[in-house]
């Protein structure tokens, strides 16, 4: 597993180092887009700022993509075609306001096949509600 990470960092021209490895690791086994201090509480004895200065690198590698809500960014780990310089992640960013999770649409987005005459380097489609698992709850 640590090997197929340091690849992927590599890929993205991003040095393997033990933090970036941690973070990736963690942020591959979840489903929703998470804050810098819900991804520090997994991490007992991480700095803050490391962390952090992971995300920031990871998203100018294009290997996060960062979802604004409110006052707070959260953080999802991109698709394989994101890059330096464009993050593709042309898809719905949903937020539950019962279970207050964060999660990727992919099934609605804009198609990345658009014509015009000036370049779209990303998108953000963002959008609040309550889920398909807190909406079946409360019926």
């Amino acid at each position: 597993m640590k090997t197929h990470i340091e690849d992927k960092l590599i890929n993205k021209n991003t040095k393997p180092t033990s933090m970036r490895i941690l973070v990736y690791d963690f942020l591959s086994s979840q489903d929703a887009a998470l804050s810098l201090s819900e991804i520090e509480s997994h991490f007992d004895h991480a700095d803050r700022t490391t962390i952090y200065r992971t995300l920031k690198t990871f998203e100018e590698k294009g290997i996060v993509h960062s979802i604004q809500e409110n006052t707070t960014t959260k953080y999802k780990l991109c698709h394989d075609g994101c890059d330096e310089t464009t993050h593709k992640d042309w898809h719905l960013h949903f937020y539950c306001k019962i279970c207050k999770q964060t999660t990727c649409k992919e099934d609605i987005s804009f198609p990345e096949n658009v014509q015009t005459n000036f370049r779209i380097d990303e998108i953000r489609l963002f959008a609040k509600g309550i889920c398909e698992t807190c909406l079946e709850s409360l019926q």
